[in-house]
């Protein structure tokens, strides 16, 4: 009974000592693990324009706040420390907790005390924005920096009625500048996964400016013959033109009709007229039921281009049409359509 009873009593002190060990080891780890940043990064805002991501094996930061300051931790390292009797607050795990730091208290120390320990996947966001510190425990954050960064130059295209379709301009040229962005920025699990601009503040960048031209070319008119210095009227539709020289036509009806204009070697046109004529210019095709063959006429445009004298030889339209023949191709592009008043001479 006596050898039992001392057996109990050693094994009894033997269980006594091992849970003193045991405790003793998870106080210490306890204490370490207040000690450290267990693996999560701090992201401070607050600072100024760009966010501080710090780790633990980063070399300590230098900035100045009324709330937070870096200094050297007992065993290598750095931590940040609370500004001591402030309030700071809370946010984990959709809780809020508010408290006053104590003395040469760290931010882990702090979070440690309200049962708080970020895991390696997580991260601590400090923001000193305001009167108060708050303290954001998570796997994803959300976040806002400001920078700086070269911003190249636009071209802004105008449009100006008074240019020529087809033509364009600088007015003004371009230079790259400096501008001022704000990106929002999502942490998650131990790493930036996303970094989009969402503001622009600022910017130096001169932009390009280009006009294009809007109004219709011009129909380039060629040469004309005789112009015409005047037209004298009779009550009964004839009339008299005088031409710069002072030479006068008679003639004995006017009429408005629609002109296009046509030359030898395209659209099939040959050198010979219906009328066994060679082509020149002065030279008109007709209906023959509305202009007879071999009639003189004379011919301006009502946007004040003289065709001159012309003689029906041609056919090869129908109704109120004539078509005028040039000597180019490109004159005929020039001349394009137009309504004109054809005299017919006596």
């Amino acid at each position: 009974m006596y050898l039992q009873a001392q057996a109990r009593e050693r094994l009894l002190r033997l269980a006594l000592t091992l849970a003193a060990v045991l405790l003793a080891a998870l106080a210490s780890m306890s204490r370490a693990s207040a000690r450290d940043w267990a693996g999560a990064a701090y992201i401070v805002t607050g600072l100024g324009d760009a966010a501080l991501v710090l780790t633990e094996d980063a070399d300590m930061p230098s900035f100045q706040s009324s709330l937070l300051r870096a200094g050297a931790r007992h065993g290598g390292g750095y931590e940040l420390y609370l500004e001591p009797d402030q309030y700071v607050t809370i946010h984990h795990c959709g809780k809020i907790i508010q408290s006053r730091a104590g003395s040469s208290e760290s931010v882990s120390e702090f979070l440690a005390r309200h049962g708080v320990t970020p895991s390696p996947l997580e991260a601590v966001s400090i923001d000193l924005s305001g009167e108060r510190l708050n303290l954001t425990v998570a796997s994803d954050l959300l976040y806002r920096e400001r920078v700086q960064e070269t911003a190249p130059h636009g071209t802004i295209r105008r449009a100006n009625s008074s240019m020529t379709q087809g033509t364009e301009r600088v007015v003004q040229e371009g230079a790259d500048g400096v501008q001022g962005t704000v990106y929002e920025i999502l942490w998650s699990n131990g790493q930036i996964v996303s970094r989009q601009p969402v503001q622009i503040l600022s910017t130096t960048a001169v932009d390009r400016i280009v006009e294009y031209g809007t109004a219709a070319p011009q129909a380039a008119q060629t040469a004309p013959a005789p112009g015409l210095k005047s037209v004298d009227a009779n009550p009964d539709g004839s009339g008299v033109l005088t031409l710069p020289g002072g030479e006068t036509l008679r003639y004995t009806g006017v009429r408005t009709m629609s002109a296009t204009a046509y030359t030898a070697g395209h659209g099939g046109v040959g050198t010979r007229t219906a009328s066994g004529t060679a082509v020149h210019r002065g030279t008109v095709a007709v209906d023959r039921s509305v202009i007879p063959l071999g009639t003189r006429m004379f011919i301006v445009t009502k946007k004040g281009y003289v065709y001159g004298e012309a003689v029906a030889e041609d056919t090869g339209v129908r109704g109120n049409r004539i078509d005028l023949y040039f000597d180019t191709y490109q004159q005929c592009i020039n001349f394009g359509r137009q309504d004109c008043l054809v005299y017919f001479l006596e």
